[in-house]
């Protein structure tokens, strides 16, 4: 059987698109860091409840802040149209083929917001595990989603984004005891790739460690003003 090699021409066009990316997200942190935005960026694979969990977020926090959401989908402007309803500033970025969001896609989506009315930045990326683990888009903070509805070994299969992520979210926790949901198994999958992740439980449904969440968000978003003498 002959074995399948990546062309060095292949391996260096993602190499440089890699380095583009890399550059073009650090010159929009700087961005972020002078205006004081805080940016979180989400990463689910399809159907853990981003978008709603997003949704319920940002109308809870915009009661203190101003909160404002990018999204990224293939196609159509649902979640866009979904997330509005909590009353934030909403872009939507449509994608087509790109399984996830790159770094120009951020910035050229920015343009015409002025950053120094926004405190809050939530990117809600495409869902997929993999190829958001790869690129850089300037945030704060880098959240990955898991919904009790897809099992337990879920972080044991995308290490990359488990180890590239700063926290762990299990949503729709209402539904763990209906489904059967493995908590003790989900948590040793988990230590197995990224031992002391902190990790939140959440539910829409009924409001669980959605308060807890954003206490956690106004303390981050503190030390960073501090640390970047934005306050």
């Amino acid at each position: 059987m002959q074995e399948t090699t990546i062309s060095p021409r292949i391996v260096e066009i993602r190499q440089n698109v890699l380095k583009k990316n890399d550059l073009l997200a650090r010159d929009l942190r700087k961005r972020f860091q002078e205006t004081g935005v805080y940016v979180v960026n989400l990463v689910s694979s399809p159907g853990a409840g981003k978008t709603t969990l997003l949704t319920e977020l940002l109308s809870r926090l915009g009661k203190r802040h101003k909160a404002a959401a990018l999204v990224g989908d293939l196609a159509t402007e649902n979640d866009a149209e979904r997330l509005r309803q909590s009353g934030a500033k909403v872009r939507q970025i449509i994608t087509g083929t790109v399984c996830h969001l790159e770094a120009d896609m951020i910035e050229r989506t920015l343009e015409g917001w002025d950053l120094n009315e926004i405190d809050f930045l939530f990117i809600e990326n495409v869902g997929n595990l993999v190829c958001p683990a790869s690129y850089d888009l300037g945030e704060n903070q880098r959240v990955v989603l898991f919904s009790v509805t897809e099992g337990e070994d879920k972080p044991v299969k995308y290490p990359t984004i488990v180890n590239s992520a700063d926290l762990a979210i299990i949503t729709k926790i209402d539904l763990a005891e209906a489904v059967e949901f493995q908590r003790e198994r989900f948590y040793e999958a988990l230590n197995d790739v990224r031992s002391g992740i902190p990790v939140l439980e959440v539910s829409v449904r009924t409001g669980e460690g959605i308060d807890e969440w954003i206490t956690r968000l106004e303390a981050d978003r503190e030390a960073f003003e501090k640390a970047t003498g934005s306050l």
